[in-house]
């Protein structure tokens, strides 16, 4: 019986939010808590659903002795002392993923994608094919509206195709998704696990820790940390359905084939890799897993294709942003982990300054060393503590220079590029130590790039205005040379 039953809520984030708005619209009493301060559009949200809320506080004991269920924020470890008191109290504490789940439409398709590099962009590539193949198709998780928000305020999709981080993924029990697709597993948020890999790797699996026979899982074969999750029975029984388990694998590629076609034998999917938006093996990886989750689907090959065609890559991933000076300005603040930057670095094709640094979070560097020495021109440092990035790279480039701010990293980086060259944002870090995000991170590089392009374009129109001018006193009126 839910009616008068007291969901509290911890974290009044977009999760925190669609969870309490799902909790309120089933007849749960809410009450929405963040230690922070809520953000003006989530506040918005709260009061207009008349829901109790605070900020800047945990209200202890009020919490313990009231709540019947607790769904708490991702980004709240299970080790908080307010999570373990309230699961000593036998209180059921759960992630806002697993809450939604309970209440998702019965005949809808879930389809939940994780992996430490390239889920955002294989989540929205699913999600993009899918609705050019004509599907009603919903964009949930850590990309476009949490799960909860989207059941309690928006019409039913017949596919939810979700994105999901290790830290949801740590809080779900029952979390089934109809397809799960495991990308890849690289060291990411070890500081989350204890520093150790297995840990991570453990949550990863947790997507399908409830799968069955009736559910699909596609997952990358040529994984070190996955093979080594399969060796030791992380995943559930998967009997042959839909077709044969563990068969259904992410299909691998080498460099010389993913120039020429894109190719899913599973599937004897092929399709020239000309026509494809997405470029590099990292993209190729993530389109044969879309690939084959489609098809696993149903989906006919030729729509497919059209999709694969018209799909524009998210911002912040291998962006490019602005040429000058023939130095061309790539954005990849989304890039926030070793793995991410390898590939970025791989499918360079001109020489690199490289923008790196933010907080660590346990990186290891050594898999860089070999790119950088090969295709890094100088490294340019934006961070409060740099320290373990200078000690990782002074062996393979003695040109290491330390910034503070946005703005005086691509100063910088310019100084050292010269034209044909690639100045490439990509920090292996988070950003909190100078910015609120990745998107903060990201959008404060683009900005400038854009307001140079733009000074210098205006710049030129002046000069062009006053060389014409000038020339009126002039018979013929020839416009200087270009």
């Amino acid at each position: 019986m839910i009616n008068g039953s007291k969901l509290v809520v911890l974290g009044a984030g977009e999760s925190g939010v669609g969870a309490a708005l799902l909790g309120k619209k089933l007849g749960y009493t809410v009450f929405v808590s963040d230690l922070g301060l809520i953000k003006n559009e989530f506040l918005e949200q709260l009061q207009a659903a008349g829901i109790e809320w605070e900020q800047e506080r945990h209200s202890v004991e009020k919490i313990l002795h009231s709540a019947g269920l607790v769904v708490k924020s991702p980004g709240i470890p299970d080790t908080v002392d307010l999570v373990v008191a309230l699961r000593a109290r036998g209180v059921e504490v759960i992630d806002e993923m697993e809450f939604a789940f309970r209440y998702l439409p019965k005949d809808s398709i879930l389809i939940g994608i994780t992996g430490s590099n390239g889920k955002t962009t294989t989540t929205r590539l699913v999600h993009h094919l899918l609705q050019t193949a004509g599907k009603n198709a919903a964009l949930v998780g850590n990309v476009g509206y949490s799960l909860a928000k989207h059941i309690a305020t928006e019409p039913k999709a017949d596919y939810y195709v979700a994105e999901m981080s290790s830290f949801q993924l740590d809080g779900c029990r029952d979390f089934r998704p109809n397809v799960a697709i495991l990308l890849n597993i690289t060291p990411d948020h070890l500081d989350r696990y204890g520093y150790d890999m297995k840990n991570y790797i453990r949550a990863k699996f947790r997507i399908s820790a409830a799968q069955t026979a009736d559910d699909i899982l596609i997952y990358n074969r040529d994984n070190e940390a996955i093979i080594w999750g399969l060796a030791q029975n992380l995943l559930p029984s998967l009997p042959p359905r839909t077709f044969a388990l563990p068969a259904a694998n992410l299909v691998s590629f080498d460099s010389s084939a993913q120039k020429n076609v894109l190719h899913v034998p599973f599937f004897d999917f092929s399709t020239p890799a000309e026509d494809l938006v997405l470029k590099g093996q990292h993209n190729a990886f993530n389109m044969s897993a879309a690939i084959t989750a489609l098809r696993a689907l149903g989906i006919d090959q030729a729509a497919i294709k059209d999709g694969l065609r018209s799909f524009e890559n998210e911002a912040h991933r291998l962006q490019y942003v602005g040429t000058i000076n023939d130095i061309d300005y790539i954005n990849d603040s989304k890039a926030t982990n070793v793995d991410s930057v390898w590939y970025a670095l791989d499918a360079m094709q001109k020489p690199v300054v490289w923008i790196v640094g933010g907080v660590d979070k346990g990186n290891d560097y050594a898999p860089l060393l070999d790119l950088v020495r090969q295709k890094v021109r100088a490294i340019v440092c934006i961070g409060k503590d740099n320290t373990k990035i200078r000690t990782a790279f002074a062996a393979v480039q003695p040109i290491i220079e330390e910034t503070i701010s946005m703005g005086e990293a691509i100063k910088v980086a310019s100084l050292y590029a010269e034209a044909g060259d690639v100045v490439l944002l990509s920090p292996a870090c988070a950003s909190f130590d100078l910015f609120k995000n990745y998107k903060d991170r990201g959008e404060q590089f683009a900005k400038i790039i854009h307001d140079s392009i733009k000074i210098m374009r205006e710049g030129q129109q002046i000069s062009l205005n006053i060389r014409i001018g000038g020339s009126d006193s002039h018979s013929d009126h020839t416009p200087p040379p270009q």
